[in-house]
């Protein structure tokens, strides 16, 4: 597998056309200087104000392992109180919301060959998020709980940036709301304090070419589709 150096990196439009989440990831370890590269160009994205509301937290290494262990340990036990300390989707969900994500998930389960109806196989797939898909290092990103909704644009603006800036690295990324309810476990192992809100989780890694579900490309509608352009 060939990867753009540190000092050769992807050209901006690249990064975003080849940007997508890896569900398969190679145990090449990523190095720490790595990490705070890309998130001192992330740091450069927009905020309100200049705000700059993000905060981010980093496991790699043994802190990682146990991490992942307590999360898959809370995932598999059916009596493990998920608490979620925000809605993300709305119930029910609405169209085409909700055709947009079934499809997604269809197509990697086609990929995979799993069954609508093996509900273990699926299960056990899910699970591969508590272990980051094998990735090296995880990411946790939070907002101070008193911020309103603003903040949570500025926050999803950082993300996005921090994605670019790893795939202009060589690397891939997954962006992974399934961590918010398992909240708690993450602050056992993290310093998280009860005053920020988990916004949302990362896996951060170099994607493995070989596993099938790393050829998945979702599909995007065409620009006619959400935009209107007025006075050209």
């Amino acid at each position: 597998m060939t990867n753009p150096t540190l000092d050769a990196p992807l050209p901006v439009e690249e990064a975003i056309a080849s940007r997508k989440s890896a569900r398969a990831f190679l145990p090449t370890p990523v190095p720490r200087e790595t990490v705070e590269r890309i998130l001192a160009l992330a740091a450069r994205s927009p905020s309100a104000t200049n705000t700059q509301p993000w905060r981010v937290y980093v496991a790699a290494g043994p802190v990682r392992d146990a991490l992942a262990a307590d999360l898959c340990a809370a995932f598999d036990d059916p009596n493990f109180p998920q608490e979620p300390d925000y809605t993300f989707y709305p119930d029910p969900l609405p169209e085409p919301y909700l055709s947009r994500r079934r499809d997604i998930g269809w197509n990697l389960y086609g990929l995979l060959g799993i069954a609508r109806d093996d509900a273990t196989a699926r299960h056990n797939q899910h699970g591969r998020n508590f272990r980051f898909f094998d990735a090296p290092v995880g990411l946790f990103f939070t907002l101070d709980r008193r911020l309103e909704r603003g903040s949570w644009l500025d926050i999803g603006m950082f993300m996005q940036t921090a994605m670019l800036a790893a795939r202009g690295l060589g690397l891939h990324t997954c962006p992974q709301a399934v961590f918010v309810p398992f909240h708690k476990v993450i602050r056992k192992h993290l310093p998280i304090p009860e005053t920020e809100i988990l916004a949302c989780g990362m896996s951060l890694g170099y994607a493995d070419p070989a596993k099938i579900e790393n050829t998945l490309v979702t599909s995007r509608e065409p620009v006619k589709a959400f935009a209107s352009f007025s006075g050209f």
